[in-house]
């Protein structure tokens, strides 16, 4: 039976705090509140929340860079407290907006040197290197100091950095943040493309871009307050939020003819418009479409279009945690 990549039990993780005028008691930060996960061998998990919900603790925690407080992690079948050697020579860690390694080095002379650290030969390791340069388009900037590079460059040296040990588990967090719209692009681009041609690797990607989370992963939890609130396949959980599917269509005019009461139509609201109809229905289930469909057919009432409302992870969100992601980011930093 082969073991999860990543998986916690009941995980707990607090910081010590001194007494301050907010926190006159001394009492302890809890950043992680039981924590449960299980992530497959194989699978792009997705870790979605705000700024201050967890995300990085649970990363670090999982990387053994912190101890936890109580309950249990395993990576790759390996206890995170008494196996980290084994962990680290496994997996890999790449956060947005690192600078590691020193700016007067090339690009080409700071991922050597990184492939020493991981121990890998030096002649194989520099055709890696080589290899994946191109790969994220960063080839013909192997000779230019790193203290040269872009923000986007310097991320995409990251990860090529971090992809040197062909990792078994790769760790992403936050990769994309303050990275403009087309270094972003090119970083999911790629991580996609590795996920492709390394099919039993793994994936834990934490983010707040909610359309990171649903271009690229197969299952999101959303955590909030160090806790797993949700947790499915982007698909299942914005079904799961929306109670339903939407669908918007536009027809000839209804002249009395009811959709309320047909199978699978939760709802049906109509608006006037332009000697047509508009019509939104909210339905149990797609395939609820066909009914709707057919009544109007045998109505002789054409259809002039018909589109599926996709719901988004905002929404789920929103609907969990009773405000926008970005309300929550807002309100961690606030004083």
């Amino acid at each position: 039976m082969t073991v999860p990549a990543i998986e916690t039990k009941e995980l707990v993780r607090e910081y010590r705090m001194k007494r301050s005028p907010q926190n006159p008691s001394g009492a302890p930060v809890v950043a992680l509140d039981g924590v449960t996960l299980d992530v497959p061998q194989g699978e792009m998990f997705g870790l979605l929340g705000p700024n201050g919900a967890g995300k990085t603790t649970l990363i670090k925690v999982l990387v053994t860079l912190l101890l936890p407080t109580a309950g249990a992690a395993r990576v790759l079948g390996l206890d995170v407290v008494g196996q980290v050697q084994q962990i680290r020579e496994r997996i890999s860690m790449v956060s947005g907006g690192e600078h590691s390694g020193y700016g007067i080095l090339t690009v080409r002379e700071q991922l050597w040197m990184f492939s020493q650290f991981y121990g890998l030969p030096s002649k194989p390791a520099l055709a890696r290197i080589d290899e994946l340069l191109k790969v994220v388009g960063l080839y013909e900037e192997r000779n230019r100091r790193t203290s040269a590079l872009s923000t986007g460059m310097r991320q995409k040296m990251n990860l090529v950095r971090g992809l040197l040990s062909d990792p078994e588990v790769l760790f992403l967090d936050e990769p994309t943040v303050g990275l403009d719209v087309t270094a972003a692009r090119d970083i999911r681009a790629y991580i996609k493309e590795w996920i492709r041609m390394k099919p039993g690797r793994t994936i834990l990607l934490t983010t707040h871009y909610m359309h990171e989370a649903e271009e690229l992963c197969d299952r999101v939890a959303i955590i909030h307050k160090g806790r797993i609130i949700a947790g499915d396949a982007p698909a299942a959980l914005k079904l799961r939020a929306t109670g339903g599917t939407y669908f918007l269509l536009t027809t000839e005019t209804l002249d009395g003819i009811s959709l309320a009461g047909l199978p699978g139509v939760q709802r049906a609201d109509t608006r006037a418009l332009d000697g047509r109809m508009e019509l939104r229905l909210h339905l149990a289930e797609d395939g609820a479409i066909a009914g709707v469909v057919k009544v109007l057919a045998d109505s002789n009432r054409r259809i002039f279009s018909l589109q599926k409302i996709e719901p988004t992870l905002e929404e789920v969100f929103v609907q969990l945690v009773g405000q926008r992601l970005e309300e929550a980011d807002e309100r961690k930093a606030g004083p």
